[in-house]
């Protein structure tokens, strides 16, 4: 029909029939059939022969404008659906935790930026609960979840982080700081520290670091998160022996068929080059740091 609604048009713009068969490369009885199929599907007649050639009838002066409208916004939408196929426009909503947010997606949103500057991002942090929440009911496109080793998520996995325990040099070591209830790292410690006296619940992982530099209690958190303030003196690991903890992270989504271009493409990116965010090994000087 979106053929037939196109030669219709060159019909009334050339005021001929042949000279329209000509132009779109059909017989002259194919496009009085297309003709005939339009006006059947508005129920009028919208052509009339005269003495100066085919003109449109009142109703086809009404048609006519709103084909010309229709096919203007179809090529429109031809136009806007490449641009989002060849990564020119769209969307992708991503969630991830705190670690993940902070010091793991940030250097492949900057890659995936670079590649399609055309494409918005939007990043969100949350717990675990809250993104896959956001993912079933389609807020977002792809998720970051956390789990201990051993423990399946919804997803593909994507890679291992160790979660140290740490404290600032000669700071409290009796209580912690940690993140609230539904947390990634807030789960270990409730698991493996269990009946942990938590002295300080903080929402941000620079809080949460920043607290214990000051000496305030020890911490469970990411080595990725801290591996400036280790080399830097500010922080030490605490030997115990529950750590260090090994999670994974699973990269989660709807399913590949539901996935924008864009969604697809990133999350190539993503699986593509997966970050080490696992110490290869402890060495001597990691472990000379390290205090009761």
């Amino acid at each position: 029909m979106i053929d037939a609604l196109g030669q219709f048009l060159q019909v009334v713009e050339l005021g001929s029939v042949s000279a329209a068969a000509r132009r779109v490369h059909l017989s002259q009885p194919a496009l009085s059939a297309a003709i005939v199929r339009v006006e059947q599907y508005f129920g009028a007649q919208l052509l009339v022969r005269t003495r100066r050639g085919v003109e449109p009838t009142a109703a086809g002066e009404v048609a006519v404008a709103h084909v010309r409208s229709l096919l203007a916004s179809l090529g429109d939408a031809q136009r806007a659906v490449a641009e989002v196929v060849g990564l020119k426009a769209g969307e992708v909503r991503i969630g991830a935790g705190a670690t993940a947010c902070t010091y793991v997606l940030p250097r492949f949103l900057a890659k995936f930026r670079e590649r399609a500057p055309g494409v918005r991002l939007r990043l969100r942090e949350a717990t675990t609960e809250e993104l896959l929440g956001d993912l079933e009911s389609g807020g977002l496109d792809l998720a970051v979840l956390a789990s201990e080793v051993g423990v399946t998520m919804p997803g593909e996995p994507w890679c291992d982080d160790e979660v140290l325990l740490v404290a600032a040099p000669g700071g409290a070591r009796d209580v912690f700081v940690t993140f609230p209830p539904g947390a990634s790292t807030r789960g270990l410690l409730d698991k493996h520290f269990a009946g942990a006296e938590v002295a300080m619940e903080l929402s941000s992982i620079a809080s949460v670091k920043g607290h214990v530099r000051a000496g305030i209690g020890m911490a469970l958190v990411s080595r990725v998160a801290v591996e400036r303030d280790l080399r830097q003196g500010a922080m030490v690991r605490v030997r115990d022996p529950r750590v260090p903890i090994v999670r994974r992270f699973w990269l989660s989504h709807r399913g590949l068929a539901r996935l924008s271009p864009a969604a697809l493409a990133l999350r190539e990116l993503l699986l593509a080059q997966p970050p080490q965010l696992r110490a290869a090994t402890r060495g001597a000087k990691a472990k000379s740091r390290s205090r009761l």
